[in-house]
């Protein structure tokens, strides 16, 4: 069904159509019950506070209570990713969005910090994760409010002498901060 022939078939409806319609896409349709939910009472800061908790425990995962062992840090970009492309959807503030694509390297920077990597893989993922997040700020017209956090991480890359650090200098001596 196409988008014209959608608008079409809702023209033709009463309100009260409507109304079950969305209630019954409300019960039945988990994304459609989180848009909802984030629409009516948008709690970014909460949201943003459980996302970073989710993130840092990638590299910094918490003792559970009973455990013998401490467990290992996972270190995958995929659950940031996966919560930034969630913020995205859901139409949260690109503030918010960009302090969390920042959030997510600087936490990694920090793990790397007290933890010597071997995986030339983190290497390349923390710097396709530095990449996005500039172009999104760039492209939201915010570059200037993140700046000094930009470059920070790229001296922190030189500090820690990451083995990609002049991707991050290039890049940012393309975009001319």
């Amino acid at each position: 069904m196409s988008k014209r022939d959608l608008k079409k078939y809702l023209a033709d409806l009463n309100k009260e159509q409507l109304e079950e319609q969305i209630i019954e896409l409300y019960e039945k349709f988990s994304p459609v019950k989180v848009y909802y939910d984030f629409a009516f009472n948008p709690k970014e800061d909460k949201l943003l506070q459980e996302s970073k908790v989710k993130i840092s425990h990638e590299y910094f995962p918490v003792k559970k209570p009973n455990a013998k062992w401490r467990p290992k840090a996972k270190m995958r970009r995929s659950v940031a990713q996966k919560i930034i492309k969630h913020f995205i959807s859901l139409g949260v503030d690109s503030f918010i969005i960009a302090d969390l694509m920042f959030y997510n390297i600087e936490i990694a920077q920090t793990f790397s910090s007290n933890n010597f990597i071997k995986q030339e893989l983190f290497y390349k993922s923390m710097f396709n994760s530095f990449e996005q997040a500039l172009n999104f700020v760039i492209s939201n017209g915010i570059l200037n409010e993140f700046k000094t956090r930009i470059i920070a991480i790229q001296q922190l890359t030189i500090q820690q002498k990451w083995k990609n650090k002049y991707d991050f200098e290039i890049i940012l001596d393309k975009i001319d901060l």
